[in-house]
């Protein structure tokens, strides 16, 4: 199976919103339907801060990356986020995650993009994944964060 991937467009919320809730569910983040659509909704319609994308066959997803943007100083321009990703769990294992996010590096490289970074527990399953697709720790640093 391919890992393609389909910039997302408002047409794609349907197909979305759903592996978002099941990603929220599984990681126990607190989602609900208007929030998620709150989130997704400014990227479904072009905003410049970030895209959505299925992952796999565009009628048939098997998962989705968001992607968020911001500029670094540090890095000397346009950075980007990796804010989610998600895989269906039945097909977890073969290689999607990794064929997807070199799509997205593949996809950033020409547009200027100085660095993409991610967010990832400590020691978990997807930290080997990152670190294959050559994603280093930055052990004098942490990402913190303050919600409003």
């Amino acid at each position: 199976m391919s890992a393609k991937l389909h910039l997302c467009g408002a047409d794609a919320l349907g197909r979305l919103d759903p592996m978002v809730a099941a990603f929220h569910a599984e990681i126990g983040m607190a989602s609900d339907a208007e929030h998620r659509r709150a989130a997704l909704l400014p990227l479904l319609e072009g905003s410049p801060y970030g895209a959505l994308y299925l992952i796999g066959p565009e009628r048939a997803p098997v998962g989705y990356l968001a992607v968020t943007f911001s500029w670094s100083l540090e890095f000397g321009g346009m950075e980007a986020l990796l804010d989610e990703i998600w895989i269906r769990p039945a097909v977890r294992g073969r290689g999607m995650a990794a064929e997807a996010l070199e799509a997205l590096i593949r996809a950033l490289k020409p547009t200027g993009m100085t660095a993409i970074s991610l967010e990832v527990e400590r020691a978990g399953p997807s930290d080997r994944l990152y670190r294959r697709l050559g994603f280093e720790s930055r052990e004098r640093y942490m990402l913190m964060s303050r919600r409003f």
